[in-house]
């Protein structure tokens, strides 16, 4: 399922050297966090958050009744420091 998060990011994100996906496994869901570069986040999320929903959406129906559920989540990578 990550591959497929993976894909669709990247048919977005310009700065995939930025793009982060972190994992997080609990007992009912896995939680992945895609950290994105501020110029990417608008391309992202689409007008209204459209794509983010799609994303979801396909992410929603690509994963197996009797397996955990996948939660994305989209946010800003922090700012380095200098």
């Amino acid at each position: 399922m990550l591959e497929l998060i993976k894909y669709i990011v990247g048919q977005f994100a310009e700065d995939k050297a930025q793009t982060e996906y972190l994992v997080e496994e609990t007992e009912d869901s896995i939680e992945v966090t895609v950290l994105l570069a501020a110029s990417d986040m608008g391309k992202v999320i689409g007008k209204q958050g459209k794509i983010a929903k799609a994303l979801r959406t396909l992410v929603r129906a690509a994963t197996p009744r009797d397996s955990k559920k996948y939660n994305v989540e989209i946010k800003e990578r922090p700012a380095e420091e200098a």
